[in-house]
């Protein structure tokens, strides 16, 4: 009763290996670049200081907004020079893990 379980190659920096691969590692989800005109929460949270506004143009590095998660305030920069397109939260609004914040032109 034996069942044959086929090898498959796997290719890690170059070295092909042989191996045997779950079904977990099988079904994930691949990795997608993510969208750097696009901020999106990494935690759940509040909006607590929001400090731009649709049309707006801003520094890399500036604050862009405060949220406050678990108890802990987090101030989230703007990661390039751009001007805000589109701004999709308010202040004092509750927001989810990966719920888009803003979008830059």
């Amino acid at each position: 009763m034996d069942k044959k379980i086929k090898c498959k190659s796997l290719i890690i920096e170059g070295t092909k290996y042989r191996t045997h691969l779950t079904k977990k590692f099988e079904n994930r989800t691949n990795w997608e670049k993510p969208d750097e005109r696009k901020i999106i929460s990494f935690i759940p949270g509040t909006i607590t200081k929001l400090n731009i506004k649709k049309g707006q143009k801003i520094k890399k590095g500036q604050v862009l907004f405060i949220l406050e998660a678990m108890k802990m305030k987090n101030k989230v920069c703007s990661p390039l020079s751009s001007k805000i397109k589109e701004v999709y939260v308010k202040n004092g609004e509750s927001i989810s893990k990966n719920q888009i914040i803003l979008e830059f032109e």
